[in-house]
């Protein structure tokens, strides 16, 4: 937790659920709170995974959460879980607007991820983000855990389509081994196509490669550059169709470029 704040990621994920020992988790819950509450992590995004729902640990952690940006909750299987998270959090913290981040690592999850989705959807709702645990979703699904992430895709395409209806953020899940690169490399290429909006990392030496990796290359941006140029021209007002470097370009072509724009700029700040 020290080291956390001077890294370049997006976010840091203070966790008091699998990293620490039963035996450690009053002692874990103090020093996040002492590490929140000591101003270290000002302009970053700080997200702290809480243990279950079903566990005796949620309402101790729950309380300490609520000092975060948002709280991630694991082993999500329903909206009412969902409701659930919601309802603990305007509890304690009624004032706060406390971000809800989700875990959709279990089977059930993924039936059931369009109506955990709709979720985001009620009146001040908290659920801005799913975080796919692809290494739990294997274990319960009984399904191996090889390069390509072949038995997981469809899975995980699911969730992205979901989290895409309803307007969330959608992560990926972690790459286990931290030595190999190339692996890492191949992953995060992966779930950049699939859709997802980044990567859980394990290892500071992942941060790197991942911003690279999920920031628009410079063949992107001066792609996007030029669509967002030619649409700005007086002669384009109004047109819903032109023609870019020989191809043709539509509104949504527009939309896309500015995504792409924006990307470059926050990872360029950061």
């Amino acid at each position: 937790m020290a080291k956390a704040s001077g890294l370049a990621a997006d976010t840091i994920i203070l966790d008091l659920e699998d990293a620490v020992a039963p035996d450690q988790k009053a002692r874990a819950r103090q020093s996040v709170l002492a590490m929140l509450r000591s101003g270290q992590f000002i302009g970053t995004e700080v997200v702290v995974r809480v243990n279950g729902l079903a566990t005796q640990e949620i309402a101790a952690d729950v309380a300490v959460a609520v000092h975060a940006d948002a709280v991630l909750v694991p082993k999500i299987d329903s909206a009412l879980d969902i409701a659930r998270c919601e309802a603990a959090l305007d509890a304690s913290a009624p004032d706060r607007r406390v971000g809800l981040w989700a875990m959709i690592e279990t089977p059930r999850a993924v039936l059931s991820i369009a109506e955990i989705c709709a979720e985001a959807e009620r009146p001040a709702a908290r659920l801005s983000c799913l975080v796919v645990g692809t290494n739990d979703l294997a274990k319960d699904a009984r399904v191996a855990i090889v390069p390509g992430r072949a038995p997981l895709l469809s899975w995980m395409s699911q969730c992205v389509l979901a989290a895409r209806a309803y307007g969330l953020v959608v992560l990926d899940g972690v790459f286990n081994d931290v030595r190999d690169a190339d692996g890492f490399a191949a992953e995060c290429r992966q779930g950049r196509e699939l859709g997802f909006d980044g990567k859980t990392l394990i290892h500071p030496a992942q941060i790197g490669p991942a911003n690279a990796l999920y920031g628009p290359s410079e063949a992107e941006i001066a792609a996007a550059s030029a669509v967002v140029e030619a649409f700005a021209r007086p002669e384009n007002a109004g047109k819903g169709v032109i023609v870019v470097d020989g191809r043709m370009t539509e509104r949504l072509h527009l939309d896309m470029a500015q995504r792409v724009l924006a990307g470059a700029s926050a990872y360029g700040a950061r």
